[in-house]
């Protein structure tokens, strides 16, 4: 019996010691420190900001330079010039002044009737039969395209790349000259400017696909 109380007293006396000795704080493993996400984006992050830089530029390449009211253009232009050139209008086949022109090679150019940017050369229009001015290569950026789905139809429409202003459509595989190319331009989009032009052309294509495109070097 007493040699029960005297271990119990050994054990109360060692478990006192314990509890009233100071403890030593647990100390957890460190995290590691994040960045901040703005350093490590995600890949979803970054696609984003590539479609919008590729958006921007492309926004940027093709916005026109010349930007009017429209009444400014109003006070510029004759009605039936502002009917086709920002109304998209189309003058009548066979009724344009430049229907039947055809000017020699290196006597002028063809210049855009809304803000003067030279747009085809005298050696680029031939005589399609169409009722229409028609020339088979512009000027290297002068001229950009857009899908056109009135009337019913599907239509790529050719507009001066420096103010937008309508000329017409273009059309491809017809086989009529080497190029392959057709730009049905109306004559009151355009205005004949004499005088030698030294400047790149190029075909506009490929047309009929389904976004915007720009006339450049093939």
């Amino acid at each position: 019996m007493w040699k029960v109380l005297r271990r119990s007293r050994s054990l109360f006396r060692v478990a006192r010691s314990i509890s009233s000795a100071p403890q030593r704080p647990t100390r957890l493993p460190a995290r590691p420190s994040r960045q901040p996400i703005a350093d490590h984006p995600s890949q979803v992050t970054r696609a984003i900001q590539v479609l919008t830089l590729l958006h921007l530029t492309r926004t940027m390449a093709t916005a026109p330079t010349v930007q009017l009211s429209p009444e400014e253009w109003k006070a510029k232009l004759t009605k039936e010039e502002y009917h086709v050139l920002r109304e998209k209008g189309t003058e009548r086949a066979g009724s344009g002044e430049y229907d039947k022109f055809y000017p020699k090679k290196d006597e002028g150019y063809f210049a855009c009737r809304g803000c003067g940017e030279p747009l085809y050369s005298a050696e680029a229009k031939f005589n399609s039969g169409c009722g229409w001015p028609a020339f088979d290569k512009c000027y290297t950026g002068a001229v950009k395209t857009n899908v056109d789905t009135s009337f019913g139809m599907r239509r790529v429409e050719i507009v001066c790349a420096a103010c937008d202003g309508h000329l017409g459509h273009v059309f491809e595989g017809e086989h009529m000259t080497p190029t392959n190319e057709r730009h049905c331009v109306n004559s009151v989009s355009v205005k004949f400017v004499k005088g030698a032009l030294d400047k790149p052309e190029s075909k506009v294509g490929p047309v009929g696909v389904g976004g915007p495109s720009i006339c450049t070097i093939q």
